[in-house]
């Protein structure tokens, strides 16, 4: 319980934050300005490669954040970095706005793997000091926007996968306070794997 409020408490100390780089969006310029963003994240942030997220239907804050971070490299990717590099906090703002407005396509999960993954997302691993992914994320997946904790539900494994990967490496370090990090570094590849699965077929 200890460990689950100190990941609620941080991620509220950066909500405000958060929130302010996704005020004043809007949708409309948005949808206009994501021509790029479509190639590969699909012109209503329903992504077909499964390396590139979903965008629809996640929060706006989560993802202004991301293009923020992107940007002033807190988080690094070949693909990313450049295209964020000659945004404006309005621009970020207007993006956000569109993609957070469509409508997420729902995944598909390996049922061969979803059983692990369930007792992960929903109760973690007490003995390897795991917590549970349900804490912050929600029991459906829905994220938790006060606290800029994303939604996951229906996103593609591979991308979850890939992430928590990076995390565990210390390839991506933009998470608050280590939370995704010091979490990935206890996962065993088999974990890993199998919550991404879970996560997927989350509706």
């Amino acid at each position: 319980m200890k460990k689950v409020l100190t990941f609620v408490l941080t991620g509220l100390a950066i909500s405000v934050a958060a929130s302010a780089w996704a005020e004043g969006g809007n949708a409309e310029a948005g949808k206009t300005k994501s021509a790029t963003c479509a190639a590969c994240h699909g012109a209503d942030g329903n992504s077909v490669n499964p390396e590139w997220p979903k965008l629809a239907g996640q929060h706006p804050s989560y993802i202004a954040k991301q293009l923020a971070n992107f940007k002033d490299d807190a988080r690094s990717n070949p693909s990313m970095s450049p295209m964020a590099k000659p945004l404006s906090e309005q621009d970020m703002a207007d993006l956000a706005a569109y993609f957070s407005s469509q409508v997420k396509k729902p995944g598909e999960a390996d049922q061969t793997k979803v059983a692990l993954g369930e007792q992960m997302y929903k109760g973690g691993n007490n003995a390897t000091g795991v917590a549970a992914c349900a804490a912050c994320h929600g029991p459906t997946g829905t994220g938790n926007p006060a606290s800029n904790f994303p939604s996951l539900s229906g996103q593609h494994a591979t991308y979850i996968k890939n992430q928590l990967n990076a995390f565990r490496k210390g390839e991506r370090a933009n998470d608050a306070g280590k939370m995704m990090r010091n979490v990935a570094a206890k996962m065993t590849d088999a974990e890993i794997e199998a919550v991404a699965e879970y996560i997927a077929g989350l509706k």
